[in-house]
């Protein structure tokens, strides 16, 4: 038997001529789509969890860690002003491989507001920093700003008593773009106490970089502000170094340059060593998310062996026929095999790219969610005779643990494995059935007829 004539066999099974009805048909009918159903959660969680690792690295190297890090001592003669780190900076971007490089003073302290006081991550940075860094200036969104800011790029942190802070720190606080705050930090007196010191900010804009849990406590400063207020022994000093790829392979040839060129005392670090944890995380729970979604995809290929059980209890006639005209065993478990492999060909076919048009409006339909489970709740109020406005707002991605714009990111390569791995997986439930059907028996068949 001929490999186009196992292959006519198949379609035949598949598209017969007469209009017979088959449950075993009716059963391919359900394995595909159940195929197609399966794959298409499988394809939105891989299509949204890259997007937001994606999403979250950048802007965990763009606003916080950069390409490569260095940490000096603040004992270190480059790190107690700014014009010494500043000078550093300048001689750190000359190596080869770097593109930028960002002097910076990293300590916590105390802000209080007109509803309280919470703790804050200070940062101060260069005063055009908003300007210069492309990560702050594309990254950030403004929430508020005062009149004479309409964009990031235009932020500047002028010397003196103007900050910009984060979002989640203005709620905290309540405050709003134009609005006094004070940070309390501490100092050193040459006898060795240490005193509270207060100052007075104003506010230029709030900022958002859509990761509360990135930017939630955040306040920048100027750089030369940050001397003057934060100790020196409890402050980090450090360099943001950036480079033309932070997932290049010549990053570690560029982190060695800038080692040599770096005082005494002073650490490196690249991008992935600092953020190791939450790096080791997003992809333990990507992995974990579709290990559970490709068990329903298998599942789901269980049907096309049951499927193709029915499908050669009905064509044993055809079968028994098809072996007293000398067809080969081999030739009737391919055919099988064909038609196996075609329904979950056909589930590919229609369950990707549903999964791609549901990734790609995956922020719609969260919003429409969230908005069908409020108006639940509420009514579920109004039927107990409570205030519906108890029931509060539903949120299925905690902005304060996820990105709240999911970036889309397709990843073509996966899809491609996605597709081939569940034509290999549908060409393995179906060796079973189709291996019985190549070994019926065509005399005992033509008998029973």
């Amino acid at each position: 038997m001929k490999s186009s004539a196992s292959f006519l066999f198949a379609y035949r099974m598949l598209f017969p001529k007469t209009g017979r009805k088959s449950n075993a048909r009716r059963s391919l009918t359900g394995a595909f789509l159940c195929i197609a159903i399966s794959l298409i959660p499988l394809v939105m969680v891989m299509t949204v969890s890259n997007g937001m690792i994606k999403g979250i690295t950048s802007r965990m190297i763009g606003l916080s860690s950069s390409h490569l890090c260095a940490v000096l001592h603040p004992d270190l003669e480059e790190a107690k002003s700014s014009e010494n780190l500043k000078a550093l900076a300048l001689k750190i971007s000359e190596a080869e491989g770097v593109c930028k490089v960002y002097p910076e003073l990293q300590s916590v302290g105390l802000a209080a507001g007109k509803s309280g006081r919470t703790g804050a991550h200070i940062r101060a940075v260069s005063s055009n920093i908003f300007q210069e860094n492309p990560g702050f200036s594309t990254l950030f969104e403004i929430v508020e700003s005062t009149s004479d800011i309409t964009s990031c790029s235009q932020i500047v942190l002028t010397q003196g008593k103007n900050a910009v802070i984060g979002k989640k720190l203005a709620e905290i606080l309540d405050l709003h773009a134009g609005d006094d705050f004070r940070l309390i930090t501490t100092r050193l007196l040459p006898d060795g106490k240490i005193l509270p010191k207060l100052t007075k900010f104003k506010i230029s804009a709030v900022v958002s970089s859509g990761y509360q849990e990135l930017d939630a406590l955040w306040v920048f400063i100027p750089l030369e502000t940050g001397y003057s207020i934060l100790p020196l022994k409890a402050t980090q000093v450090m360099l943001g170094i950036e480079t033309e790829d932070p997932f290049s392979y010549s990053l570690g040839e560029t982190m060695s340059r800038v080692e040599h060129l770096v005082p005494n005392f002073t650490r490196v670090y690249r991008w992935d060593e600092l953020n190791a944890a939450q790096y080791e995380n997003f992809s333990s729970t990507q992995m974990m998310l579709l290990v559970i979604m490709l068990l329903i995809v298998l599942v789901a290929s269980v049907n096309i062996s049951s499927a193709l059980v029915m499908l050669v209890m009905e064509r044993r006639k055809e079968i028994a026929i098809l072996k007293s005209l000398g067809a080969s065993p081999s030739g009737i478990t391919l055919s099988f095999l064909i038609t196996g492999m075609i329904t979950g060909g056909m589930g590919v076919l229609l369950g990707i790219p549903l999964g791609l048009v549901c990734a790609v409006n995956f922020d719609r339909i969260i919003h429409w969610l969230e908005a069908v489970f409020t108006f639940a709740g509420r009514f579920y109020f109004v039927l107990t005779g409570g205030n519906p406005e108890l029931a509060g707002q539903v949120h299925l991605l905690d902005p304060a643990f996820y990105l709240q714009n999911i970036p889309l990111s397709i990843p073509l390569g996966q899809l491609v494995i996605i597709g081939c791995g569940t034509l290999i997986l549908s060409l393995l439930v179906s060796a079973i059935p189709a291996i019985k059907a190549g070994s019926e028996k065509p005399i005992e068949t033509l008998r029973k007829i």
